[in-house]
């Protein structure tokens, strides 16, 4: 069915680098969630309704809430797709984030809603409620309905790689889990008589807020700056390095302005004795294959190092053995000598972990207590930093 809609709808759907194409993924599923939503919201009220239900009320309020969230995604691929401006050059990408942001406050709100009516159900609790075939056949398509919607948008998802839509698949399985819990509890009173209702209406508003507050922080985290995928930026160093004039990368950064919108800047280390001019035209054309290959905008700074000088090589070796010692995860980079008559200066950027036990001057003192044992006469200058990714 998933693929029989984007034949149907998506024109080109294989050009994901076409920031068009994505538009229309996103409406689509945008469309999709609307009516469905708005359906199943219509036919669990009449049952929750005429079975004066208030765990069934509440679940078709959560589609509802769902129905809203779809016109937000809507929205939100709608205002993302503008063109640059001069008042932002970066484009408006981040308006998904933002739509995913409002889809979390519409969740958390109704949820809240829902948890003041069931306190009040539990504490002045009806008759047991009688669940009709009718009603609970209304649950079980909801149930299959709301599972199929969780493969649709993860599959779409991954196919545009947009967290907004992963956000909507999780809440169609949660979703699913709700309802379930939902038509079980209604069973168990049919059944038995014990009043449970309002119990019920509690778990589905809690599942509720779980929800929200897990998408509002999966929309936050891109607003405030997040780290790249561990595989992207695999893939970014080796496109760079596999430029024979590279030697290594480092002060890799990934700036997030919304999907498809990635500007990607970093250090490349060539060797100091190469020509310039050969150097230079080699920066460009690894920028030119960044930017042809992910879609995005590169800056690479040329850091000259002395990668044929053994003395040079050999101490880096042994200083980078010794700091190692302190803690595994520590490295350098910018690595140079500037040697003198009394002593020799060894400059290096050094780069520690977030977090990491030892505040900047008691790890810096620590490194040049491990230099001093390989020779007194060596001066470290350090620059202390930590990764982008």
């Amino acid at each position: 069915m998933t693929k029989l809609l984007i034949k149907l709808f998506i024109k080109n759907g294989d050009d994901l680098a076409n920031p068009d194409v994505r538009v229309r993924y996103g409406n689509m599923s945008g469309a999709v969630g609307i009516f469905l939503n708005l359906c199943l919201f219509a036919a669990k009220l009449i049952a929750g309704v005429f079975s004066s239900s208030v765990s069934v009320v509440a679940d078709a309020f959560n589609n509802l809430s769902d129905a809203g969230s779809s016109v937000v995604t809507f929205l939100g691929f709608k205002l993302a797709s503008r063109p640059a401006d001069k008042e932002h050059p970066f484009g408006h990408g981040r308006y998904e984030y933002v739509a995913g942001l409002g889809i979390s406050v519409v969740i958390l709100l109704v949820g809240i809603e829902l948890i003041k009516s069931s306190i009040e159900k539990i504490l002045n609790p009806e008759e047991a409620v009688q669940i009709s075939f009718v009603s609970a056949c209304i649950l079980i398509a909801s149930v299959i309905i709301k599972l199929w919607m969780f493969f649709f948008n993860r599959y779409i998802s991954k196919k545009i790689n947009s967290s907004a839509l992963k956000a909507t698949s999780l809440d169609s399985l949660t979703d699913c889990a709700a309802t379930t819990i939902v038509l079980a509890g209604l069973a168990v009173s049919h059944l038995t008589g014990i009043r449970i209702d309002g119990w019920l209406g509690l778990a589905v508003a809690l599942f509720i807020i779980f929800t929200g507050i897990s998408t509002f922080r999966d929309s936050l985290s891109p607003l405030l700056g997040r780290s790249p995928d561990a595989e992207f930026v695999d893939s970014i160093k080796e496109t760079v390095l596999e430029d024979e004039m590279i030697v290594g990368i480092h002060d890799l950064i990934v700036h997030d302005y919304g999907p498809g919108r990635v500007i990607i800047s970093l250090h490349a280390e060539v060797p100091c004795d190469q020509d310039i001019l050969k150097a230079h035209d080699a920066i460009d054309l690894v920028e030119k294959t960044l930017e042809r290959k992910y879609n995005c905008l590169a800056t690479i700074h040329m850091d000259p190092i002395a990668s044929n000088d053994n003395y040079t090589n050999g101490l880096k070796m042994e200083i980078m053995e010794k700091i190692t010692e302190i803690d595994e995860t520590l490295s350098i980079h910018d690595f140079r000598v500037v040697k003198g008559d009394t002593h020799t200066n060894v400059l290096f950027d050094l780069v520690v972990p977030y977090k990491f036990r030892l505040d900047n001057n008691q790890t810096k003192e620590l490194v040049k207590e491990k230099i001093r044992e390989i020779d007194p006469k060596l001066i470290p200058v350090m620059h202390i930093e930590k990764n982008f990714y």
